[in-house]
């Protein structure tokens, strides 16, 4: 799915130099750009899902929780919204392709980090290297993209960039299973050498000669700082609070105390500032606001429950990753379709109208899994991802032109990287609460269901009877059933309640997209 552009800096006093008129490509060199430009964006959106899959084999191997796995994406998606505001900043220090090329280069070097890493903390610390600097590489993408073709063709453009921003979510999880099941966890990196290797080789070819101007400019390192402690105490205190027992612990108090403070400053620093390096003041904008709460609250629900999907498979219903994948990827399939439809459909039909089906579709699907029950077949499972692509068609392109409707031109680059930064601060944020709300209505529910575990019930009576007869002791047969019969329960109505509670919310936010105004043209 395409992604919006980045937070560019504000512009400063002076006029900043306009980037020469380079002629378009043709021929080869405008088929070999675009395919190089693609691979560094199929590579970057790739390695937001090729880790779904793979959660629970890599925690077994490096010895922590499922829980815990969800650290190798929070660290990732948090360390990528942080750098996003920084890209217009470096992208003037630097110049375009020489900020693209750089960022390639050093993700690829951070995937080979992380599939050298031996415990958590190294593939967390490599994790959040590769966030770091993936911010500007999808921004970048389509800016250079741009500039190799006629205006009167930009829309095929970034049509050949969308398709390949909506075939890496699908092939993420088809990937990551295979390759962890049929070689190890830490191919899902290392398949990006190649991949960004030669990115950076064609690039370099194809666009040498096409730098963009470069010009001293400040940042705000202040803003900047207060960003990093108040997201990065929040993410910590929601990965670290189930582990340390929430706010019984003086860690977890610690760091809200931090998120809360440095967020405070962040506020008052960023509508004081003159130069803020997030441009707070859009959210005076009523479609802005509204497009945001629907954007980044949608979001973070679909991808809470697209983080949840894979680890049940895995965990209760016995799925390899491989199938965890397959089950998963469809997807995209109507999504792929249907976004080039939608694309010429939106300059007539208001896309409040889209969004609404959307959210529609979304609540439907989640109502739909949460009558699965514990011989759900994997064609049920993918059918109601398959069914979701249609929201995915109508999710991104409707509430970005929402979201951007009525701004003056110049606003557009910082408005688009602040809800860009907002949706995926949500997202890193949604992988923990959502494995943390499921692993915690898993304790409550099994705690309901052992109550029914006595001598009194002839159904225990019965099975116990059955597990002894096979050779095993009392202890050994109360363990089976816990292993085998309880816990799986347990598990499958937690993530029920989590589906549920998704279809819910979904159906609440409607009413945040209908809070807008009909999408108007942005004021020249």
């Amino acid at each position: 799915m395409a992604q919006p552009p980045h937070v560019s800096q504000q512009a400063p006093q002076q006029a900043p130099p306009q980037p020469p008129a380079h002629p378009p490509l043709s021929g080869v060199p405008l088929v070999l750009a675009t395919i190089s430009l693609s691979l560094a964006t199929f590579m970057n959106v790739l390695d937001t899902t090729i880790a779904n899959v793979a959660l629970t084999p890599i925690a077994g191997d490096l010895g922590v929780s499922p829980s815990q796995g969800t650290w190798i994406i929070t660290s990732f998606a948090v360390s990528s919204a942080i750098s996003v505001p920084l890209t217009g900043w470096l992208t003037q220090r630097l110049g375009a392709l020489r900020l693209f090329l750089m960022s390639t280069f050093l993700f690829t070097v951070a995937s080979v980090l992380c599939g050298l890493s031996q415990s958590l903390n190294m593939l967390v610390a490599a994790r959040v290297l590769q966030g770091m600097v993936s911010g500007p590489m999808i921004p970048l993408c389509q800016a250079l993209l741009l500039q190799c073709y006629p205006k009167e063709k930009a829309g095929l453009a970034l049509a050949f960039w969308g398709m390949t921003a909506t075939i890496a979510p699908v092939m993420g999880p088809i990937l990551g299973g295979w390759l962890t099941d049929n070689w190890s966890w830490p191919w899902i990196f290392y398949i990006n050498i190649p991949v960004g290797l030669i990115s950076i080789w064609l690039t370099a070819a194809m666009l040498r000669g096409r730098e963009t101007p470069t010009r001293r400019v400040s940042v705000d390192y202040v803003g900047l700082l207060l960003l990093v402690i108040w997201v990065g105490a929040t993410q910590i205190m929601l990965d670290r609070g189930k582990e340390l027992d929430w706010f019984n612990s003086v860690d977890v108090i610690i760091l809200a105390v931090v998120a809360v403070i440095g967020f405070t400053f962040f506020l008052i620093w960023e509508l004081t500032e003159e130069h803020p390096i997030v441009d707070l003041s859009l959210f005076a904008q009523r479609n802005f606001a509204a497009g945001c709460l629907a954007l980044t609250l949608g979001y973070s629900t679909f991808f809470g429950t697209l983080v949840l999907i894979p680890m049940w498979l895995q965990r209760t219903m016995g799925y390899t990753a491989t199938w965890a994948g397959l089950v998963t990827a469809p997807i995209g399939i109507l999504a792929l379709i249907l976004s080039p439809i939608l694309g010429r459909m939106m300059g007539t039909v208001d896309p409040r109208w889209f969004a609404t089906i959307s959210f529609i579709v979304m609540a439907l699907c989640n109502f739909w899994r949460a009558t699965f029950s514990p011989d759900v077949d994997a064609l049920t499972i993918a059918n109601t991802h398959l069914w979701q692509g249609i929201a995915m068609a109508t999710f991104f392109i409707p509430l970005t032109a929402i979201i951007l409707s009525g701004l003056e031109p110049h606003r557009i680059p910082s408005a688009s990287g602040l809800f860009n930064f907002l949706r995926l601060m949500a997202a890193a944020f949604a992988a923990s609460l959502w494995t943390t709300g499921w692993e915690n209505g898993a304790t409550r529910h099994h705690a309901y269901l052992t109550e029914h575990v006595t001598v009194a019930s002839t159904e225990t009576t019965q099975v116990l009877d059955n597990a002894q007869a096979l050779g095993l002791s009392p202890e050994q047969a109360l363990a089976l059933v816990n292993a085998r019969i309880i816990t799986p329960q347990a598990q499958l109505l937690s993530i029920l309640d989590m589906f549920w509670l998704a279809g819910g919310l979904f159906v609440i936010l409607i009413a945040a997209i209908w809070l807008s105004r009909p999408a108007r043209a942005p004021r020249r």
